[in-house]
């Protein structure tokens, strides 16, 4: 089955190549998105394609890279859309 979940994710997760690990994480298990900064420090993502794929995504984004310290994973179902055709990073 397919799903959309969008993250946002808090602690150090600026400055520590967490965008790259992501995107890495996520083209490596076929999963579609993409991942920002935002300005208030945390990282937001939106993740989409088949239910384990994506979750492992998400379960990295709660360990993060070696730089990184996670706090906080804030997780939202959404619709899934299917506009996505690959994983990017946002400016």
């Amino acid at each position: 089955m397919a799903v959309r979940v969008r993250v946002r994710i808090s602690g150090l997760v600026q400055g520590v190549g967490f965008r790259w690990a992501v995107e890495d994480e996520a083209q490596a298990e076929g999963v579609t998105g993409w991942v920002r900064n935002l300005p208030d420090g945390r990282v937001e993502a939106v993740f989409e394609g088949d239910e384990v794929p994506v979750r492992r995504v998400v379960e990295f984004c709660r360990r993060g890279p070696a730089r990184a310290r996670v706090d906080d994973v804030e997780e939202v179902r959404d619709e899934y859309s299917g506009e996505f055709e690959g994983f990017s990073i946002r400016r």
